[in-house]
């Protein structure tokens, strides 16, 4: 049964943050599918490694993968939640400006330098750009509040990808750029947050979310997606 069926019989794919608990499994999957001839994984322990948070590390790996493409789809699974003693802020007060420029490094500028560099190893033809992003990025969706920094840095993560996704169309009329709401997935990014108990496992996370991006009409210059396959609002 083909995964991706708008990628059609014969699609190369790469997946950046291939070390993570997303972007494992997304790379197991695209593994198994037979109708995908290549499938690259890279983080920053791979042959070809990336840091990015490195713009430097950033082109290098693109130009390192160059031989290998063009790719129909690559995508892009890191992204930062918490770290060591810093938390999602609850409210203002707990706003911090090292873990506000931490959060949007990692979730924003980085993958911002990501598709910099790497849309141009996508191919001419029927193509998918993937930047993980989250449903709390979601500026009309927002009615709980808080989590200031990881919201703030998907909502600009989100309008980076709606903006390339008019600029790389000039280029690659059939390319759609996707931010890509997961959902809770089982994960040490979760963890804290209950998503040991409510998540999903990384394997059925991964194989919904190819599902819902077989389903991208080639109409669609960027989409907000969610691994259910229904639209999130921006």
């Amino acid at each position: 049964m083909a995964i991706l069926k708008n990628l059609g019989t014969a699609y190369k794919a790469l997946v950046i943050g291939s070390n993570g608990a997303i972007g494992g499994a997304l790379l197991e999957a695209l593994q198994g599918d037979p109708d995908c001839t290549l499938v690259v994984g890279i983080s920053r322990s791979s042959e070809i490694s990336i840091d990015i948070t490195n713009e430097e590390s950033i082109q290098k790996a693109s130009s390192d993968l160059e031989s290998k493409g063009p790719f129909d789809l690559i995508i892009l699974a890191t992204g930062i939640l918490h770290q060591a003693q810093i938390v999602p802020e609850k409210k203002l007060d707990h706003l911090n400006m090292d873990y506000l420029q931490k959060v949007f490094a990692i979730n924003t500028f980085g993958p911002a330098l990501v598709i910099k560099h790497f849309h141009r190893l996508l191919s001419k033809k029927r193509s998918l750009f993937v930047c993980v992003s989250a449903k709390v990025g979601s500026i009309e969706d927002n009615r709980l509040g808080g989590w200031y920094s990881y919201r703030a840095s998907k909502a600009a993560l989100n309008m980076l990808i709606k903006t390339a996704g008019i600029e790389i169309r000039r280029t690659h009329p059939e390319t759609t750029v996707v931010a890509l709401h997961p959902g809770t997935v089982k994960s040490r990014l979760s963890q804290p947050f209950g998503g040991e108990k409510t998540g999903q496992v990384p394997q059925d996370a991964a194989h919904k979310m190819l599902l819902a991006l077989g389903q991208v009409p080639v109409t669609s210059q960027s989409i907000f997606l969610s691994y259910d396959g229904s639209t999130i609002p921006w």
